[in-house]
């Protein structure tokens, strides 16, 4: 039996209140100019251990912000918790040695606005591959050079961790994000960004308001509103069909656009890796990439999400990143924050996610680094980021029509060098 769902807005953040039943609500903070009524939403329903079918409306488990299935990717998972699962305990131990416990009412009502991570382990859609990772193999002639803030200088070469790690398939959803939460979650909504083709320039384009999401973080739920999203290509891409389950299903311009977007939207690799009950994961995506008489640079984006597991809070307040490129160099970025950004991760609002970019000027490297965090009870400690790879495609893919669906990435000047990497 479906649950009732409304939505409640509570001091700008979406969440799930946990009662007799589970409700999400409508409304404002006290004070404010326009008070807002409740309205129901819809029902919540089982969820699947098998995929989710295209126009499956849902909550997002982490983010809360509401959002419909598009297709489904399948993506290789290397989780290096799993080959040091004594890791996540020792950390965990350490954290409630070193810190004070909350007050009873505290911890219930934190509890009670978060929903609890799934054990990798234990997912349904999971399923062993013939695959592993090895890590950054940085061995042979190179050049390094750090970028603290714009200045470059001649630094050290640490090896990197490179124990193999196998990879896992799980299954991953292309959705669209409701609009109108997309001012209240602490993630990018225009995380998809590639370069193409337009009057030979090779222009930065960004798809506002999609995003990937793993198959344990769908709460998927049946709507009462005849518009149960709000997005500019819901309708372009879905029809109503009041006798499927899901009652929407995929036109044929979603068919088109998926085909004609899928070597910048693929994703084929993740990474996850746990440093004092801080998860980092990482997916790279290529972009594509820009040609001159002189030199070719290849882009690529990735998108990372850092979520806190412990009791205390944490805050982020400097990167360190290493990038190797297969021409031979080796470069160390430093520098405060993320994005602009230091984000808080508590156990109220406990992850954080952005996107951004690296060049190379080879097809081919490596990325790794770490994380400066900061604990509320003073404790400071450094948080890998797991290895991962930068792997190029062929580039011979032209942007999306502006008359068509395809057409709805926005073109950005992006031939301003980075002085940093996020």
């Amino acid at each position: 039996m479906g649950l009732l769902m409304q939505v409640f807005q509570w001091e700008r953040r979406w969440h799930l209140l946990q009662r007799c039943d589970i409700l999400l609500k409508r409304g404002i903070k006290k004070n404010a100019a326009y008070p807002t009524k409740l309205a129901e939403v819809g029902r919540l329903v089982e969820a699947k251990d098998d995929k989710y079918e295209t126009g499956q409306v849902f909550l997002h488990r982490i983010f809360g912000y509401r959002g419909v299935i598009l297709f489904p990717w399948t993506a290789r998972v290397y989780d290096r918790d799993l080959h040091n699962p004594s890791k996540i305990n020792a950390s965990t131990t350490a954290t409630a040695t070193a810190s004070a416990t909350p007050p009873q009412e505290q911890r219930t009502k934190d509890s009670s606005l978060r929903a609890k991570p799934t054990s990798a382990t234990s997912s349904p859609s999971l399923q062993p591959v013939d695959v592993a990772w090895t890590g950054p193999q940085t061995s042979g002639s190179r050049t390094e050079s750090t970028t603290s803030l714009g200045t470059a200088k001649t630094t050290t070469h640490t090896q990197v961790d490179t124990k193999e790690v196998r990879g896992k398939v799980q299954t991953f959803y292309q959705v669209l994000i409701d609009t109108r939460d997309c001012p209240h979650i602490r993630a990018q909504t225009e995380a998809v960004t590639f370069l193409g083709n337009q009057d030979s320039n090779r222009s930065l384009y960004a798809i506002p308001g999609l995003d990937y999401v793993a198959h344990e973080d769908i709460m998927p739920y049946s709507s009462t509103e005849k518009q149960p999203l709000q997005h500019e290509l819901f309708d372009k891409f879905l029809v109503p069909a009041p006798e499927s389950d899901p009652p929407f299903v995929g036109q044929e311009t979603l068919k088109a656009w998926q085909e004609k977007n899928h070597p910048w939207l693929d994703m084929s690799d993740v990474h996850k890796e746990t440093t004092e009950n801080v998860r980092i994961t990482v997916i790279p995506f290529y972009m594509g990439c820009r040609e001159t008489p002189a030199s070719s640079v290849y882009w690529w984006r990735y998108c990372i999400r850092l979520e806190n597991l412990g009791e205390l809070s944490v805050q982020l307040r400097e990167r360190h990143w290493r990038i190797f490129s297969l021409s031979g160099t080796l470069e160390t970025v430093r520098g405060r924050g993320v994005v602009g950004q230091e984000p808080i991760l508590s156990p109220r609002l406990p992850a954080f996610q952005y996107s951004s970019h690296v060049s190379l000027q080879a097809p081919s490297g490596h990325m790794w680094g770490t994380f400066r965090l900061e604990r509320e009870d003073g404790y400071s400690f450094d948080c890998k980021i797991p290895p991962f790879s930068l792997e190029s495609k062929p580039d011979d893919i032209s942007p999306p029509a502006s008359s068509t669906p395809t057409g709805t990435g926005h073109p950005e000047d992006y031939d301003k060098k980075r002085d940093d990497t996020d």
